[in-house]
């Protein structure tokens, strides 16, 4: 394994690297023993868990070779930092989700390769991916982890409060100029929050941006080593979040907490694979973004499915992830995250597993959307990077403060980060 120049916070220590690429893994064993698998994942949602343990039984039924399969639950917040540090005391699952840890990974060659295994696989037909979705998760055209939640951003509707403040909400030109003015009259009317940027909550900044791509920012150069935090777009977007927050109130302020999906909130951005969390107490709709100064755009979450390279058993972990991601468990994976195969993409296949958002629904937010999404451009060292950027942040929390003068302290604290110094 080559040295890494520079690694995230989470895998400063070389060990950890070397645990998870296999530069001095343990190996050895009883080659004829039955294999325990155990999978890394950040949900705890019952249903989704039950159906990974049904399709892991049904594996198992017919490969007894596989002794067990694990789905280990791992609190989202803590996610990457627990998976590097059960690493580092070798103690690394064979499989594991990943999302933003992933350039990281792959740069350090922690991640087994997956290409040649799904393509020799009977049946898996590999080129349904849309190479668009794989791309973060891939390397000179070799695939390091599935791609198998790739959800837009959408933007989620309370009805009643809508109602109930005497407003409406026009989808066809809705922007966020509009969304300020409505959310701040229901919060007048009702006491209810007007928008929520759902998982901010004024620590998890990267998640504004569902909020500043309507104005063309983003953080960082594509190629991820130039800071832009102080770009005009991103200043003006801040400052319209801002006025939000201590102008118009039409956002909470720090300290307050409002969620969507109990009833709080007028709006939220949210992927829609958050649908789940509807549970029928109030109508709602779901649009996508509203417009934004720079027109109409997307933005997109991903997580993909990976191998470790440093396990024992990475042939059969990889073999069980040719099974779970196949056509006919990727079609059951789409009830809860929507799919990378375009055979999976409309939203008359959508509704067949999904038991809260319509066919329309699902094709107005889903399929038109992965068409013209983007995401935040990956980078190495993306928890050092939050954690920086957020303590910078911190000042931008105050009636008074001068919008673009933090920006700039952002940069002049995440540059160094991205640059690698």
């Amino acid at each position: 394994m080559r040295p890494a120049k520079k690694l995230m916070a989470s895998l400063a220590a070389v060990g950890v690297i070397a645990a998870l690429s296999g530069c001095g893994a343990a190996g050895g064993g009883d080659d004829s023993a039955p294999v325990a698998l155990r999978m890394s994942v950040w949900t705890s949602d019952e249903k989704q868990l039950a159906l990974f343990d049904s399709m892991a039984d049904e594996y198992i039924a017919d490969h007894p070779e596989i002794e067990s399969v694990t789905f280990e639950s791992l609190p989202f917040a803590d996610y990457n930092s627990t998976l590097t540090t059960q690493a580092a005391g070798g103690n690394a699952p064979d499989l594991a989700w990943v999302g933003d840890i992933a350039k990281d990974l792959i740069d350090a060659g922690a991640l087994a390769p997956l290409t040649e295994t799904f393509e020799g696989t009977e049946g898996y037909e590999y080129d349904d991916i849309l190479p668009s979705v794989a791309q973060s998760f891939s390397q000179d055209g070799e695939l390091y982890a599935y791609p198998f939640s790739n959800s837009p951003f959408a933007l989620y509707v309370n009805q009643d409060l809508i109602a109930q403040a005497g407003q409406t909400v026009d989808p066809a030109t809705l922007s966020w100029e509009d969304v300020d003015r409505i959310g701040a009259a229901v919060n007048a009317s009702t006491g209810k929050a007007g928008y929520i940027i759902r998982d901010f909550d004024f620590s998890g900044w990267l998640s504004l941006a569902n909020l500043w791509a309507g104005w063309g920012a983003q953080p960082w150069s594509d190629d991820g080593t130039q800071c832009t935090m102080d770009s005009p777009e991103m200043v003006e977007a801040f400052q319209f979040f801002h006025d939000s927050v201590y102008v118009s109130g039409a956002t909470p302020g720090p300290g307050v907490t409002a969620d969507f999906f109990a009833g709080d909130a007028a709006f939220t951005t949210a992927q829609v694979s958050r649908a789940s969390l509807l549970d029928g107490s109030f109508p709602f709709e779901i649009y996508p973004l509203p417009v934004g100064p720079a027109g109409e755009y997307g933005n997109i979450g991903q997580a993909g499915m990976a191998v470790l390279a440093g396990g024992d058993h990475v042939e059969e972990a990889t073999g069980f992830l040719s099974f779970m991601t196949d056509p006919e468990n990727s079609a059951k994976l789409a009830q809860f995250f929507p799919p990378p195969r375009e055979s999976l993409l409309s939203g008359e296949e959508l509704a067949k597993v999904n038991t809260r958002l319509s066919a329309e629904q699902l094709d107005r937010v889903v399929v038109d959307e992965l068409a013209d999404v983007s995401a935040t451009p990956p980078v190495t060292s993306p928890a050092e990077i939050t954690s920086v950027g957020k303590t910078a942040l911190d000042r931008m929390w105050s009636p008074d403060a001068d919008v673009a003068e933090v920006l700039g302290g952002v940069c002049d604290a995440i540059a160094p980060v991205l640059q690698g110094k």
